[in-house]
């Protein structure tokens, strides 16, 4: 995933707090300023009768600007805000007292200027942000005497500029400190599978020491001490070790020098699946599978077949450009099949020489041997499918 869409919850949480923040500081500014203007001679009591909707009106937004954080409430919300500065004005004698300024200060500093929390995101709305800011700082100037706008304008300015850095400082931060926690996540994963390869290659040099190596050597002192029929068992365990270890399964010693190897004539397919989606998990591509979980087939198909599908997981990995790849299986009385498709960038097999698709020995050649088949379908940009088929006696 894209660190766009791992920032992407975050950020949603970001605004959802940048919301409930604005309604918290709106709601408390436009309270103060009410309770104010109900005080008796502050304003005519005639003015009530506009002033209280327009209050509601306010209020309802902010309420609402906890959910959403549309333009209609916004717009809504700013009107009213204005709305009631400018009715808390008449008659316009340009005698305002100093205790009317003091209601309209309120929401003029905090009320109206909570709005730019949520108004930060896009050029639309920090052009709508601006406007309101000036027509505040206009309607404030005409309702101060001559004398008093430089005080109106410090208290209007303060009060939107904490407000606008704060909200400006919590949309900034937070994609920063989500891309940090992503960094730091990703570089623990890489250096956790850095430390399981690591660990792997131990393994399974010390596997390999303990029981092919040795093997090899007795060999090569011509197997002194050891009766041959020994020696072709021990060798026979090997060449079970190394198949193991090619289908990407992880054998666990008894004791030093000693696995877990059980002949197997015939085996559950849905077991030795698992192992080779979670090699390729390690190698960074992750296998989904479909279909058929449990499927049975002698020990000499399963090899093949698996074989041949790990080939075709491994040209994915590849060449296709992509980190997912989907297997199907399916089977019927007599086939079982396995469909390996990717989204990836796919190739025109026109164009291809057929001794280079890196199927004729790994997957056909394999799966002919067992009585199997392979069909590949292809087309640049629009991924690649294969289709395995081996009998299933």
């Amino acid at each position: 995933m894209c660190d766009h869409g791992r920032v992407e919850p975050l950020a949603k949480e970001r605004d959802r707090l940048l919301q409930r923040s604005a309604r918290t500081i709106g709601l408390g500014f436009s309270a103060l300023s009410l309770i104010i203007f109900l005080i008796p001679g502050v304003v005519e009591p005639a003015l009530h009768i506009g002033l209280l909707p327009l209050f509601a009106c306010l209020t309802a937004s902010f309420i609402l600007l906890a959910k959403s954080r549309s333009l209609i409430v916004v717009g809504a919300g700013i009107i009213s805000g204005l709305g009631i500065l400018l009715v808390a004005q008449i008659p316009f004698d340009g005698n305002t007292s100093r205790v009317l300024l003091n209601a309209m200060a309120p929401v003029a500093s905090g009320g109206l200027a909570s709005f730019a929390m949520v108004l930060l995101t896009s050029k639309l709305r920090v052009t709508i942000l601006a406007v309101t800011f000036l027509a505040c700082l206009t309607v404030m100037a005409t309702a101060a005497p001559g004398d008093g706008v430089p005080r109106v304008w410090l208290i209007v300015i303060l009060g939107w500029s904490l407000i606008t850095v704060f909200g400006y400082w919590l949309t900034a931060s937070v994609p920063r400190a989500a891309r940090r926690i992503y960094s730091i996540g990703r570089a623990h994963r890489t250096e956790r599978r850095a430390s399981e390869t690591e660990a792997q290659r131990r393994q399974s040099a010390r596997l390999l020491h303990d029981t092919v190596l040795a093997t090899l050597t007795l060999l090569a002192h011509s197997g002194v001490g050891v009766a041959p029929e020994a020696m072709r068992e021990q060798a026979a365990d090997d060449a079970r070790l190394l198949r193991q270890l090619r289908l990407g399964v992880a054998p666990v010693p008894t004791s030093s020098g000693q696995y877990n190897l059980e002949p197997v004539q015939e085996t559950a397919l849905g077991t030795t699946l698992e192992s080779v989606k979670q090699r390729f998990g390690r190698m960074g591509l992750e296998v989904s599978w479909h279909g058929t979980g449990q499927v049975l087939l002698p020990s000499d198909v399963l090899d093949a077949f698996l074989l041949a599908l790990a080939e075709c997981l491994e040209n994915v990995r590849r060449h296709a450009g992509v980190t997912d790849a989907h297997v199907t299986i399916t089977d019927d009385d007599t086939t079982v099949r396995a469909m390996v498709t990717d989204s990836g960038v796919g190739f025109d097999i026109k164009n291809v020489d057929e001794a280079r698709l890196g199927l004729k020995d790994s997957v056909i050649g394999r799966l002919s041997e067992v009585g199997g088949s392979a069909r590949l379908f292809s087309a640049a940009g629009a991924g690649t499918t294969v289709v395995l088929e081996v009998p299933r006696v």
